[in-house]
């Protein structure tokens, strides 16, 4: 593949390293505004983009990308509130976008397990509640990760019916506690627990070389299709 990096921060030389392992071959990286004008030409030539930028930047790129037919897998979070507008657009288009919270390969098996887990909390009266643990670095609060297992808990659940990062906790909001501490990749953990147990499920990071693996691994199943892609299409 002919890979355009959007977005070169620690994600972006993570993929890169990826990428040129696996014998493929990066046209264009774009960091800014300024390198938008200055690489197009470059970008025109790649198969696909892969985005890693900022969560006020993951729209625009997006849609620029659209503005070319550009194949487009985006690991930004924190843009969801927009996901509809770039759906349809995507849709109506016949553009191809790939999008996750998480491309970890781990993490996505954790996700089907939380479904799980919620649903056997719903069924016995447990109780819920998550956490996330990442570097001091990450903006958005909580992780895309961590909202995206909210939202599969509170699908299953007819006690929660909102998420919050901000005590007091009403008694339909499930709780999320939030920490930004050193340089860790990503830790979750999503508890149920009753007056006679707890059960723990816990994803922890090493490195980001999981979530490069898997974004390669998205971009590699993006070429040749259109429409709009997450990790569950990938697995099916």
């Amino acid at each position: 593949m002919k890979i355009a990096l959007l977005g070169y921060g620690k994600m972006g030389h993570e993929v890169e390293k990826a990428a040129l392992a696996q014998g493929h071959e990066i046209v264009v990286t774009i960091d800014n505004e300024q390198e938008w004008s200055d690489r197009l030409e470059l970008l025109k030539k790649a198969d696909i983009a892969i985005e890693f930028s900022q969560p006020d930047q993951a729209f625009d790129n997006i849609n620029r990308c659209f503005d070319l037919h550009l194949p487009i897998v985006v690991g930004t979070t924190a843009w969801y509130h927009r996901l509809e507008e770039v759906k349809q657009r995507c849709l109506e288009e016949q553009q191809s976008l790939f999008y996750a919270p998480n491309f970890s390969i781990g993490m996505n098996m954790v996700f089907r397990i939380n479904k799980q887990l919620a649903q056997f909390a719903e069924r016995y009266g447990y109780s819920m509640s998550l956490a996330e643990t990442h570097h001091i670095h990450k903006l958005d609060k909580p992780s895309g990760t961590a909202a995206k297992l909210a939202n599969d808990i509170i699908a299953e659940s007819s006690r929660y019916q909102h998420w919050s990062i901000n005590e007091p906790y009403p008694a339909d909001t499930l709780p999320i506690e939030v920490t930004r501490e050193g340089e860790v990749f990503g830790i979750h953990s999503v508890t149920a627990q009753s007056s006679a147990d707890r059960i723990t499920l816990t994803h922890e990071a090493f490195s980001r070389e999981g979530l490069a693996q898997g974004a390669l691994a998205a971009a590699q199943f993006l070429i040749g299709r259109t429409g709009v892609f997450t990790m569950e299409d990938l697995f099916a």
